[in-house]
């Protein structure tokens, strides 16, 4: 269900945010057109697998039934330290909600974030109003914890979003 991202990830999810384009638009930051191209794509995998390489970020792809790119889900800002931490993002396109994809493949990724990666905690906001989305983290586990005020520029203005976490009981 999910699967490490790879460059030539790009032209498929090019393909996704283009078609969900306005779909997403309410709960991403607001994008140049650039984004939504291959090229663009290309750019934000091979950031982020320079991010995976110094060990600050964990990027992959939702996969559907079919095996198709369906999503992204993402470990971020990886803390080690007192910390031993990191940020969850992740979204699914719309043909692929409500299929319980972003549930499982948060869960998929909460493994790996516990059992390969060793790490304490994962963090994850969501927009207030995006109940849907805080559907998932609760699912697997998260508690809400806060609400942070103005935390993320979205859909080109500071909102507010619910932050949730979970916490592995075994650590170290």
């Amino acid at each position: 269900m999910i699967r490490p991202v790879r460059l030539d990830d790009a032209e498929a999810l090019a393909d996704l945010v283009r078609t969900d384009r306005a779909f997403l638009a309410p709960w991403e930051p607001a994008r140049d057109d650039d984004f939504f191209t291959v090229e663009g794509q290309r750019a934000v995998l091979a950031q982020q697998l320079v991010e995976h390489r110094q060990g600050v970020t964990v990027p992959y792809v939702v996969l559907g039934p079919a095996g198709a790119v369906a999503g992204r889900i993402t470990l971020s800002r990886i803390v080690r330290g007192a910390f031993w931490s990191a940020g969850l993002g992740y979204w699914v396109s719309e043909a692929a909600g409500g299929r319980g994809l972003a549930t499982a493949a948060v869960g998929e990724l909460k493994r790996v974030a516990f059992e390969e990666l060793g790490l304490h905690r994962i963090e994850a906001g969501t927009l207030l109003h995006n109940v849907r989305s805080q559907r998932v983290p609760e699912r697997n586990g998260f508690k809400r914890y806060g609400t942070a005020p103005a935390y993320l520029r979205i859909a080109g203005r500071w909102q507010d979003h619910a932050l949730f976490q979970v916490v592995t009981p075994d650590w170290g």
